[in-house]
């Protein structure tokens, strides 16, 4: 039979029936597209934190001013989250997937021909809106091409990029600014985009019709997907309490995420006076070990599920441990003046963080049919934008009254408690909800 005319091969949610084993690799080529996306989104996203010393200098920016301009960012981003959450439910992975990486490709290249502030938060504002398509779109594409017990790994191998991405930026960008200046910087970024929209619009393909999928690797595949639903709207979704679960874990932990990504090169600026091209040293350490984080979080769950555990515990358990890995940071900035010493713990807590966003981006997928995953993620997204808007503001405000770091590691260090309480108090047992 062909590709396009197979029919879903069980209805079981949790573990491939019996006998059926994993098989093909095509889904992992899928899961390395996803990934790709993963690191230049965040790469784009990074070019201004270690642009922006320079740009300052040039243009006489306050930190305040900057603070503005994530600002922006952030407000297009939890508004592009809820809105591309559901186009992508409905026009699928691969073109809500191009439309979102074109836009905000289209937005990185602007910022190289901008010369004022309110023009740079206009292009800042659309990469925002762009970007946060990405994530809703690769938890669909996850939903779409792996059975339960493989997506918590496959989430934190794609969620692993936004470390490459973190890595590879310090390193990439200031040499592109040094020798060609900070516009070229964002030409050849976005450029990067542009290479992959090429492959996914060639390769990328449901797995019934994709040519490259076996029949034995579908039949694992839709082993665990559900008989199609009709999809549900917002208002509808927001009536669940597994929504309120990914969207309240989302807006506690995601701000830690942001403040991490947009402040860290200038909180080694200004604590340990670094230049911008020696700030590469350290973000690299601290995203390398995040990326085992990442990997690791996802493989720990996906792990405990083949040996038994209930998707439940797997999870739960897993954000718990990573809540405690975290809790270290609080103190770094308190007790520890040390550089690497101080890199290594917020490396720590980065990991745990990439840790658990593994965990908790399966709950949409976990918890909803396919048809409605996207949706949940843009809910969910929308909601983590928003904190990461009350974050920057916090860290404003702390720096103006206090002239430290301080006071935002301490959140950064207890935040991962609350959200693992306030998941488990509003989902006591993840399971598959049936859609009203």
């Amino acid at each position: 039979m062909a590709n396009a005319e197979r029919q879903p091969a069980g209805l079981d949610i949790s573990t491939p029936p019996a006998g059926l084993k994993p098989a093909g690799w095509c889904r992992w080529i899928v899961c390395g597209l996803l990934f790709a996306a993963t690191v230049l989104n965040y790469i784009d996203r990074q070019t201004i934190g270690f642009l922006q010393p320079v740009m300052a200098a040039q243009y006489g920016w306050r930190p305040e001013e900057y603070a503005d301009t994530v600002m922006w960012f952030m407000i297009a981003y939890a508004v592009g989250y809820f809105i591309f959450g559901r186009i992508i439910d409905r026009v699928g992975a691969r073109l809500g997937y191009a439309a979102v990486v074109g836009l905000w490709t289209c937005a990185q290249l602007s910022c190289a021909f901008v010369g004022s502030l309110g023009a740079f938060k206009c292009a800042q504002a659309a990469l925002g809106f762009g970007q946060s398509g990405n994530f809703p779109a690769a938890l669909k594409a996850v939903a779409e091409w792996f059975p339960q017990r493989e997506r918590a790994l496959a989430n934190g191998v794609f969620n692993a990029g936004t470390n490459i991405g973190a890595v590879i930026t310090p390193v990439l960008v200031p040499v592109i600014m040094l020798s060609f200046g900070w516009r070229a910087a964002f030409l050849m970024t976005a450029s990067l985009s542009v290479v992959w929209l090429a492959v996914w619009i060639v390769f990328f393909r449901n797995p019934r019709r994709s040519k490259y999928v076996s029949k034995d690797e579908l039949a694992y595949i839709e082993s665990g997907i559900r008989a199609p639903q009709k999809s549900a709207s917002w208002l509808t979704l927001l009536g669940y309490k597994e929504t309120w679960a990914f969207a309240t874990g989302k807006f506690l932990t995601d701000p830690v995420w942001m403040f991490y990504l947009f402040w860290l090169p200038t909180y080694f600026v200004n604590t340990y006076h670094l230049k911008v091209q020696f700030i590469a040293a350290p973000m690299v350490v601290i995203y390398l070990i995040s990326d085992l984080g990442s990997i690791a979080g996802g493989w720990v769950s996906s792990r405990m599920i083949a040996r038994g555990a209930s998707v439940n515990v797997a999870r739960k358990f897993t954000m718990l441990i990573c809540a405690c890995c975290v809790l270290p940071v609080a103190f770094a900035t308190l007790y520890i003046h040390d550089l690497w010493a101080t890199t290594i713990i917020i490396g720590i807590a980065t990991a745990a963080h990439q840790a658990f966003s593994a965990n908790l981006y399966t709950i949409p997928s976990d918890t909803f049919p396919p048809e409605a995953v996207g949706t949940v993620a843009g809910i969910g997204g929308t909601a983590g934008a928003i904190g990461g808007i009350l974050m920057t503001i916090g860290v404003r405000e702390a720096l103006r009254l206090t002239h430290n770091y301080t006071p935002v590691f301490i959140v950064a260090g207890f935040i991962y408690f609350f959200a693992a309480m306030a998941i488990h108090w509003l989902t006591p047992r993840l399971k598959m909800v049936k859609l009203a």
